[in-house]
């Protein structure tokens, strides 16, 4: 088993944020991306269809022999990942909004949240804020049209710009240090943000530490690929490469897949 692909599924391309902090930690991995553009966003589905989705997408990736599953959404992880931890025999690793780091530093007592309507609404991201986040004024803004606009190659438009700007002037007013990225298509945003923001707002997504986890639960359960060989990174999207393609660059093969 240790020598099977990692599993990495999300609502679109934003995960592959996710994937390239996992094969920078851990670079002999072979591992397998889903992308289910199709039906991106899943933001403003129920709790239910982002399940039925979540189901599908995780048993493809078991289908290809995934030995652990990444769920690199934050909508799908905080409405579907308890049941998938439930029906299936391989671990999950899931994504939630960084809301601990941002309220145990904060100095100025307030912290910026920008995350889908799935995440905002699900109880998992409730009881964390409500757990870290008690004392410190939270403000949350859905970015809505944010994915569909990444999903449709117009990452550095002015349609982008416009609605960042809009989600920030409320965090801003209300003097935050800190903004909180809570969807995996959300750090590749960082550069527009960096020029919003001023500069001493630090900007917080999961990456690295979704990264740190997956090697943990490999080490684990002894499922780390101890071969040094090159891995085999295999990319799949039902929706367009060439997006994909763009947020990779060069040398990864993109292939489409209906599903």
């Amino acid at each position: 088993m240790s020598n099977n692909p990692i599993g990495i599924f999300d609502s679109g391309v934003g995960g592959t944020s996710i994937w390239k902090e996992i094969h920078q930690l851990l670079p002999h991995e072979h591992s397998i991306y889903l992308a289910d553009s199709f039906n991106a966003p899943y933001g403003p589905k129920g709790t239910e269809i982002i399940t039925e989705l979540s189901i599908k997408n995780t048993e493809l990736l078991l289908k290809k022999g995934c030995k652990l599953i990444v769920v690199a959404c934050n909508t799908a992880t905080t409405n579907a990942i308890a049941y998938l931890r439930q029906s299936y025999d391989v671990p999950f690793i899931g994504i939630e909004p960084a809301i601990k780091p941002a309220a145990l530093n904060t100095k100025s007592n307030a912290v910026g949240i920008l995350a889908t309507k799935g995440t905002l609404s699900s109880t998992l991201f409730s009881e964390t804020s409500g757990r870290f986040a008690n004392n410190v004024k939270v403000i949350e803004r859905e970015g809505k049209g944010i994915v569909e606009l990444i999903e449709n190659g117009k990452l550095y438009s002015d349609n982008m710009k416009l609605l960042l700007s809009q989600y920030l002037e409320p965090m801003l007013e209300a003097n935050i240090d800190y903004l909180v990225l809570g969807c995996t298509h959300y750090p590749y945003l960082i550069p527009m943000l960096l020029e919003l923001l001023p500069p001493h707002v630090k900007i917080i997504d999961s990456g690295e530490a979704v990264a740190r986890q997956t090697k943990a639960v490999l080490t684990e359960n002894d499922l780390l690929n101890t071969e040094i060989t090159t891995p085999k990174l295999e990319f799949y999207t039902n929706g367009s490469m060439d997006v994909m393609r763009s947020l990779l660059g060069e040398g990864f093969n993109v292939e489409y897949l209906k599903f």
